[in-house]
């Protein structure tokens, strides 16, 4: 490897450890810096610390804190403070209706990513200019996001970069998709108003990153080649919609009708929801998950069921780790995959696995078959003595011991050995539940003996996001 490939690789190995997204190579700003409005011109200064504007944002300060003890605004604040393209552009699929992509949705991926780095240069120089002090250091108390605080701090609190992204995609989106304009500028305005929730940013703060989101979007209008790609993304988002193998993601709203709880479904099924709990490789309750509930659409449900069946007329009942996942909770997997500091569960499920290669190396995702509500993850319990069968690892391990084919050929049932890494039992009770699966319209993965996704899943492009409860 050459000097420069090596710094390639270099550069990239910290973005992937960062859990950045690299921006596309395909980015093209519409304007430098320069061609665009100057905020510090545009914008009033931030408002004096005697006066009663600041009172107010004192006010929505202790307001916002509030906020925090409803478990889901305070989780919507926590995913919208994730400052990648795939989360931001993520948070407004729900209002849009439609699972945005650079290779599923690349006209309107493009319109949305040149837009954002053009604007987003705006809100530098204020930044730097007013220097204005956070919310939280002010008061000396911790974030909501409390990840984000040594990044944050020190840093200018005036304009919200949050903000302004949030609010420039909500106008840019409600362009695209005029039809859905209310609940795009809703949930545009909930984006910026988490960053009071979180402590990062006064209410001024995100007011004014509004009114310059606008200013940025407004300069946008004079570019040929925005009005070209615009259009071009509006096109694109017809034509998706008019596909009659289209499913829209505008599901993903009252997503929740198309799902059963496993206890309903299948009575006889144990229930231990690993992300409900602090005993997964996170260290804590996941987000997204309310209650210790397990959710399937209604066709995955009724084929696990065919399973419990087959599987209980051999003398064994299906324990269930996990099922339906919102996407929120994969975000929250993305974000703690990025604090190389939170290792408190290494030895129990990634001992030898490089905390800073878990992207790399494909044990954490940015998407997830789970969040598209076919999928599951379960293991076999002995009625005879209560207790799991020994399948030669644990839910989660990170390792090649987890791969169905650790010792075996799960083709042909075929044990290989060596036993002391896999017994020939544990290698039988693996493919014990690998073939009843497959028995009744489901496949495996490679990577985990637990895992399986319904074969004829009926939301193969939906990512939805209600939560567990």
């Amino acid at each position: 490897m050459n000097e420069s490939s090596r710094l390639y690789a270099a550069v990239l190995a910290v973005f992937l450890t960062l859990g950045c997204t690299l921006p596309s190579l395909a980015q093209q700003p519409y304007f430098s810096r320069a061609e665009m409005p100057d905020l510090i011109k545009c914008l009033p200064a931030p408002p004096d610390t005697i006066g009663p504007d600041f009172g107010h944002d004192i006010l929505r300060y202790m307001w916002g804190k509030t906020q925090r003890l409803d478990s889901e605004r305070a989780a919507m604040a926590d995913r919208d403070a994730v400052w990648t393209r795939d989360a931001l552009f993520g948070a407004f699929e729900e209002a849009f209706g439609m699972h945005l992509t650079p290779e599923g949705t690349p006209a309107i991926w493009r319109v949305l990513d040149n837009s954002i780095a053009t604007v987003d240069s705006i809100r530098i120089a204020p930044k730097a200019f007013f220097h204005r002090k956070r919310p939280f250091e002010r008061f000396n108390e911790p974030l909501l996001t409390r990840w984000e605080e040594d990044e944050l701090r020190g840093e200018g609190s005036y304009p919200s970069g949050h903000t302004m992204r949030g609010w420039l995609t909500a106008l840019l989106l409600s362009e695209i998709n005029p039809s859905a304009a209310d609940a795009i500028f809703a949930r545009g305005w909930e984006y910026g108003t988490s960053r009071v929730i979180a402590g990062a940013h006064w209410q001024s703060d995100v007011d004014a990153s509004r009114v310059g989101a606008s200013i940025g979007f407004s300069r946008l209008q004079t570019s040929p080649r925005f009005q070209s790609e615009m259009e071009a993304a509006r096109q694109e988002f017809q034509r998706l919609c008019a596909d009659p193998a289209f499913k829209p993601s505008v599901a993903i709203a009252d997503g929740r009708k198309y799902f059963v709880s496993l206890t309903e479904a299948l009575p006889d099924a144990i229930l231990e929801i690993r992300y409900f709990s602090s005993y997964n490789f996170v260290g804590s309750r996941v987000d997204g998950y309310l209650a210790p509930v397990a959710l399937l659409t209604r066709v995955a449900a009724d084929s696990l069921r065919a399973v419990s069946d087959d599987v209980m007329r051999l003398g064994y009942r299906l324990k269930i780790y996990d099922a339906y996942r919102p996407q929120r909770a994969v975000d929250h997997f993305v974000r703690w995959a990025a604090d190389l500091t939170a290792t408190q569960m290494k030895p129990y499920f990634y001992p030898d696995v490089d905390k800073s290669l878990l992207f790399e190396q494909g044990y954490i995702d940015k998407r997830s078959g789970h969040t598209r509500g076919s999928t599951v993850d379960l293991t076999l319990v002995d009625m005879a003595t209560g207790k799991e069968v020994d399948m030669g690892g644990v839910f989660d391990w990170f390792g090649p011991e987890s791969h169905p084919d650790y010792c075996g050929d799960p083709e042909t049932g075929r044990y290989r050995g060596p036993r002391r890494a896999l017994t020939r039992q544990q290698f039988q009770n693996r493919m014990l539940l690998r073939n009843a699966m497959l028995r009744h319209g489901f496949r495996p993965i490679d990577t985990e003996w637990w895992h399986f996704i319904l074969a004829d899943e009926p939301f193969p492009d939906t990512y939805f996001n209600f939560p567990v409860r």
